[in-house]
């Protein structure tokens, strides 16, 4: 078992908001207590979800590959995704996006060298009326962010 046994906790809570024969259907939410605790979800921690779940190993690869919320790569202590779907682009996404680029000095898919950021492209995260909408650590939702914005929170996730 490559997980705490809080975390099997979680998942078995998770598990059991299911029909017996069904585990398989909490995968997604198997899948974020494990990020939750590795950080990322590296080969042999979907597998060990794979098996605890009773599921094929691929089908737990495919639901990690498919959602952008989960990491198949190891990222920095921040993950800030950056809505590029159209309607933040028309209200100022790819502004914010190149701002937030220069301030990191990383790009789409890169890590910072002190290994505190990653920025990653992001699907539409349900608030286009709010952009640009960035969203860290697939948890907290930034919207309206205007450089001002975006220097004030690259500073408050390095203290």
């Amino acid at each position: 078992m490559l997980l705490s046994e809080q975390s099997y906790k979680k998942i078995d809570r998770e598990v059991a908001k299911f029909p017996p024969d069904h585990k398989e259907s909490a995968v997604m939410a198997a899948l974020a207590i494990a990020q939750d605790e590795k950080g990322w979800l590296p080969p042999e921690v979907m597998q060990d979800v794979a098996d605890y779940l009773g599921m094929p190993a691929i089908a737990v690869q495919e639901v990690a590959t498919f959602y952008n919320m989960y990491n198949t790569k190891p990222v920095g202590k921040y993950k800030i995704s950056v809505c590029t779907n159209l309607p933040c682009q028309l209200s100022g996404g790819e502004k914010a996006a190149h701002h937030l680029k220069e301030k990191l000095g990383i790009g789409y898919r890169e890590t910072t060298a002190d290994g505190q950021f990653t920025l990653v492209e992001g699907e539409c995260m349900g608030a286009c009326g709010d952009a640009p909408v960035m969203l860290v650590n697939n948890k907290r939702m930034c919207s309206w962010m205007s450089n001002d914005k975006i220097d004030a929170l690259v500073e408050e996730l390095k203290q």
